[in-house]
């Protein structure tokens, strides 16, 4: 990433790391959730807020690279707080356990970070019957913090701090199918288009973040917001290999690495100016405009309706 970028109105840009949209803030006494944390951004969130004394729980679908991780982590924080729980998005049983162990630890819950995501992989169906991207990116999400939103709640009343739930969106919302959510063509492989049905997912994580803004209880004081991290350097891209490669030769030089990538997802989390905001859209660690698809209350409301039926099914 060019390393001379112009800064926004937070004072920050698309050079910014995750270390410094951070620096001098305090999270001792936080809990945070952070899904997909076992490699790209999820592990450099995950590392960034365990370095500001945050306790991080990492939902990831395999155990023993988050483990890995873990102790990776731990070398370069030694004070680090951090526990290794297993959950695949995709699988509606996966994440109800997910939360049930969670609740076993008996821990509060201030930050909820939904990072995890598959992009634009060939069609296929969730074990639950229903398109991968959109199972993973949207549906997974959507129930876990359905699931997890009374901790929130509770914690947030309780210890008078702000809780926030933070949804990695990305500018790809503005490339989905015409419709913006096919609801009666979720499944539909005939006309499914994996770039748009990225798009889709991407847009549904906005709507849901929008959606979630408007629903909680004032004097719970639990924020939802979205972001776009940036174009970065990972393995999200595993599923094309001609972008794979150009990706990590040339678009070493233009695009952000994975310390840029963290930036706007931990200052949205972590950051003082982005206290009492909600329902609002991120990007390079500033308030940045979504499509007007993304800000449409009665597509956001449809969502909600949808999705909650799904989950319940």
């Amino acid at each position: 990433m060019w390393p001379l970028s112009k800064k926004g109105k937070s004072g920050f840009s698309s050079s910014s790391t995750a270390e410094q949209v951070t620096e001098g803030v305090d999270g001792t006494g936080l809990t945070a959730i952070v899904t997909g944390a076992s490699s790209g951004i999820g592990t450099e969130t995950t590392r960034v807020l365990a370095l500001r004394g945050v306790h991080v729980v990492m939902g990831v679908r395999n155990v023993a690279a988050g483990i890995d991780v873990k102790k990776e982590i731990i070398k370069k924080v030694p004070t680090a707080n951090i526990d290794v729980l297993e959950l695949d998005l995709s699988s509606k049983a996966s994440v109800r356990k997910f939360s049930s162990e969670f609740a076993s630890l008996n821990l509060p819950l201030n930050i909820l970070i939904n990072n995890a995501g598959v992009m634009a992989p060939p069609f296929s169906l969730s074990s639950d019957g229903i398109e991968l991207q959109f199972a993973t990116n949207h549906l997974g999400h959507f129930l876990l913090t359905h699931l997890l939103l009374e901790n929130m709640k509770k914690t947030s009343r309780q210890s008078k701090i702000e809780g926030r739930i933070v949804n990695v969106s990305s500018e790809a919302h503005r490339f989905t199918y015409k419709e913006g959510i096919r609801f009666d063509k979720t499944n539909d492989k005939s006309s499914y288009h994996n770039w748009r049905a990225y798009g889709q997912s991407k847009l549904a994580n906005i709507l849901h973040a929008n959606e979630l803004a408007k629903t909680v209880e004032e004097d719970a004081k639990v924020t939802a917001n979205s972001l776009h991290p940036g174009v970065i350097v990972t393995n999200l891209m595993r599923h094309h290999v001609i972008l794979d490669a150009i990706f990590n030769s040339v678009g070493r030089l233009v695009l952000k690495n994975v310390s840029q990538g963290a930036a706007t997802t931990c200052y949205v989390a972590l950051n003082p100016q982005v206290e009492g905001i909600t329902g609002k859209y991120f990007s390079d660690s500033n308030l940045a405009t979504p499509t007007a698809k993304a800000t449409d209350t009665e597509l956001s409301k449809k969502l909600w309706d949808f999705t909650m039926n799904l989950i319940s099914a």
